[in-house]
């Protein structure tokens, strides 16, 4: 059994709840009505990406070589 490692990112919605985008995954992107939901239901969504891949026979990518750094910008104009 291989541990694959996924970058989840969680942005807070006016509406209230979470969406989740896992950016080594395009297009895959969940929502949930608090932390712990979104967590899960990002779970699944990565789950059922990833068996999509593997039945189209795609490469299965992950977060192993990744590197994440967070660049703060400051303007006038905002």
């Amino acid at each position: 059994m291989k541990v694959l490692n996924y970058r989840v990112l969680l942005r807070k919605e006016p509406e209230g709840g979470f969406t989740v985008v896992v950016p080594s995954l395009p297009g895959c992107i969940t929502y949930g009505e608090t932390i712990e939901e979104a967590i899960a239901m990002s779970r699944e969504a990565i789950e059922l990406y990833l068996d999509s891949l593997i039945a189209e026979g795609e490469e299965i990518l992950s977060d192993e070589e990744t590197m994440e750094y967070t660049l703060n910008l400051q303007r006038d104009d905002l």
